[in-house]
């Protein structure tokens, strides 16, 4: 079970229902298991989905993943190749032991003057590598953070400039926009650093849209972007940086044209699957937008009147990536706030689940759910959500009400779930 506290909150049937079909898309997404579904050997031939790669041409096979999915991913690829592999790096957020591969820890969601070495390290390795060597690159989301290495000023500049660019809600493309171009790693440098070597990424998307160039920055993907893109966004957000801060990232083909970019899982695979359980447990369900974006509270106010209008027995299911303005000094995550918004406007018979896929809604929640239950309890408490929205503080609300959801760091990464029901 990936959600901790799934019998605490499961007090009546439609929490139970939600959950169960919040664990679903959990279940479907777990690192690990997506890998083994896709990912295998047969003889000389490396199996990706329906691909077939030789591999009987290549001297040396190793692995680099990066991101939130790195470790599980590096394991699974461990018990896939086993010593067929030559060892490798995974460079995620935690520790951990794994046989033959080198395993880096570096700082989320901010980068880091560690997270600019382990980069380095990663890049030097990369460029040391022969036209018969072959790397399986996993990218994730986190992969930003982690892959720093910023060009003329060090990573706590890059981590000024972050802080205001979340604070500020810029969105994800804006973002590694700028990420992409005041790093060496990013923005298909590490597709450059690898050449000539041969490679394959396998990529998780945590992107709104599945857009693999900004998933992690694109570190292994040909950027589309410019320095000018980057000084738009500046311009735009108000944000000075060094003369010559900005770099260009790889536009020649040469680099890419040895590594083959592959959509391994998305937020669809999630979504899929609850709605499969939704149907199981006697609800008609709906996928209303895997690219769900705009201000997190917005969001909230907007998934109940869209439930408002539906039948009963309604499930409406949501992938995306919303942002928080940030007005206040409390606590809390986009998950959390859709959430709490959400909570002026649920009804009696209704149910919003909000979910980070990560386990992590920028606080050790996971996310929140509102319905009647949350409300009264808000009541006899006396917290008004609209006072803990004004401070951006739906951690501290949702947690004085215990309807937090708890998952820890789930090793997968796709982006926000939400789920909203109608009994």
């Amino acid at each position: 079970m990936k959600i901790s506290n799934f019998n605490e909150l499961a007090v009546n049937d439609l929490r139970k229902a939600g959950l169960l079909m919040a664990e679903a898309g959990l279940q479907a997404i777990d690192t690990k298991e997506a890998i083994k579904r896709a990912v295998f050997l047969r003889d000389e031939d490396l199996i990706i989905k329906d691909l077939k790669i030789p591999l009987s041409g290549f001297g040396r096979i190793f692995m680099v993943g990066v991101g939130k999915c790195a470790l599980d991913a590096a394991s699974a690829l461990k018990d896939i190749f086993g010593d067929r592999l030559d060892g490798g790096f995974a460079y995620g957020i935690k520790p951990e032991e794994i046989p033959g591969i080198e395993v880096l820890v570096g700082d989320h969601p901010f980068p880091s003057d560690k997270n600019a070495e382990n980069s380095e390290k990663i890049r030097r390795f990369l460029e040391g590598l022969g036209e018969n060597d072959f790397v399986i690159f996993v990218v994730s989301g986190g992969g930003s953070a982690l892959l720093s290495d910023p060009k003329d000023f060090d990573a706590e500049k890059e981590k000024e400039i972050m802080k205001k660019l979340f604070r500020e809600g810029a969105d994800i493309r804006e973002i590694n926009t700028i990420r992409k171009h005041i790093s060496f790693v990013r923005g298909g440098n590490l597709a450059k650093a690898v050449y000539p070597a041969k490679a394959v990424s396998l990529i998780f998307s945590d992107v709104p849209g599945d857009t693999i160039e900004f998933v992690a920055s694109g570190p292994t993907v040909k950027d589309t972007t410019t320095v000018a893109d980057a000084e738009e966004v500046l311009r735009k957000y108000n944000i000075e940086i060094e003369e010559n801060g900005l770099m260009e990232t790889p536009k020649d083909d040469k680099y890419f044209a040895n590594v083959l970019n592959i959509l391994l899982v998305s937020n669809n695979v999630a979504l899929e699957a609850m709605a499969k359980q939704a149907e199981e447990l006697g609800f008609r369900p709906e996928i209303m937008n895997d690219v769900m974006d705009g201000e997190a509270a917005e969001a909230g106010k907007k998934i109940c009147e869209t439930l408002r209008e539906e039948p009963s027995q309604t499930v409406l299911l949501y992938g995306g990536e919303t942002v928080v303005v940030v007005k206040g000094d409390g606590k809390g995550g986009r998950n959390q706030e859709l959430a709490l918004s959400a909570l002026r406007f649920v009804k009696d018979d209704e149910l919003i689940l909000t979910l980070a896929s990560d386990g992590r809604d920028n606080t050790e929640a996971a996310g929140a759910i509102c319905d009647i239950i949350s409300k009264t309890r808000a009541a006899e408490k006396g917290l008004d959500p609209e006072e803990y929205l004004e401070r951006n503080d739906s951690f501290n609300f949702f947690e004085r009400t215990r309807d937090q959801i708890i998952t820890g760091p789930t090793g997968s990464n796709v982006a926000d779930l939400v789920i909203a029901i109608k009994q």
